[in-house]
C-alpha cells in the first residue's frame, strides 16, 4: 500500500465463537486493527493488540512505527479494542459520542457497585478504562477526507464504523456490527449485544450497502465484485 489507502494490521478474533460451539472462553478476544492513510493522516481502528505486538504488526504490515500513528479510532470501547491504545500518547483518540457517553455511565457504575461490594480490583480495571476513556474526543462526522463515520448502533448503544469511499466501491470498516465473514453469511450476530434487533439491523445495512468489509473479529471479505 503506497500513499492513500488501508491494510488490515491484525486479524482479530472472539474468545469464544459461538458458530464453533464454543459456550465459554478459549483464547484471549481482540478485535481486528485496520490502518487507513488519506492525505498525510494515519488512523489506527481498534488496537486490540498490547502495544508491543502492535509496534511489531506495523513494521511488518507498513514499516512504520506507533509514533507516526495522527488518529486512533474506536469503533467501540472495550478492552477487546483498546488493549494496546496507551501506546499511541502521541495520536488523537477519537470515538463516537454516543457510545463515549453510555460507556462512560456503565463504567463509573461498575467502579461504584464493586466498591460497595469491597472487589477492588474490579473498581480499578473500571476506574483505568473510564481514564483512557476520559482521553477520547468525540468523533466527527468525517474523521479526515474520505473517512467518514457510519453509526452502527445495537451491538454497544453507540458502535460506529467508517466509510471508505473508492474508485469504484464502498469499503466499510465495521467494527463487531459484522463480526465475521461466517457471522454475515448466517446474519448472525454476538450473543452478548444490547439490542439483537438493533444489531440484525446494522448487520444488514453493512451488507446492503458494502463492496468489501473489515469486520471486528476476522479478515475483510469482499460483498461484490
Amino acid at each position: 500500500m503506497m500513499g492513500d489507502g488501508w491494510c488490515v494490521i491484525s486479524i482479530g478474533c472472539l474468545e469464544a465463537n459461538a458458530l464453533w460451539g464454543e459456550k465459554q472462553a478459549v483464547r484471549t478476544g481482540h478485535a481486528t486493527t485496520t490502518l487507513i492513510e488519506r492525505g498525510g493522516a494515519k488512523i489506527l481502528v481498534d488496537p486490540g493488540l498490547p502495544g508491543a505486538a502492535l509496534r511489531a504488526k506495523l513494521s511488518e504490515r507498513r514499516g512504520i512505527g506507533l509514533r507516526d500513528i495522527t488518529h486512533v479510532f474506536l469503533t467501540s470501547f472495550q478492552i477487546d479494542t483498546v488493549r494496546g491504545l496507551g501506546a499511541f500518547e502521541n495520536a488523537t483518540w477519537v470515538i463516537g459520542e454516543m457510545e463515549r457517553e453510555a460507556r462512560g455511565h456503565e463504567l463509573l457504575m461498575m467502579a461504584e457497585q464493586a466498591r460497595n461490594r469491597d472487589a477492588e480490583e474490579v473498581a480499578v480495571r473500571a476506574e483505568e478504562m473510564i481514564g483512557l476513556l476520559e482521553k477520547c474526543e468525540d468523533a466527527p462526522d468525517r474523521v479526515v477526507e474520505g473517512v467518514d463515520l457510519f453509526p452502527l448502533g445495537g451491538v454497544s448503544a453507540g458502535l460506529c464504523g467508517l466509510l471508505l469511499p473508492e474508485a469504484g466501491r464502498t469499503v466499510v470498516i465495521a467494527g463487531d456490527a459484522v463480526v465475521s465473514s461466517a457471522h454475515a453469511r448466517e446474519g448472525r450476530v454476538v450473543e452478548w449485544a444490547n439490542d439483537i434487533a438493533g444489531a440484525k439491523e446494522s448487520l444488514a445495512e453493512v451488507m446492503e450497502i458494502a463492496d468489501a468489509v473489515v469486520p471486528g473479529r476476522d479478515n475483510y471479505f469482499a460483498v461484490r465484485g
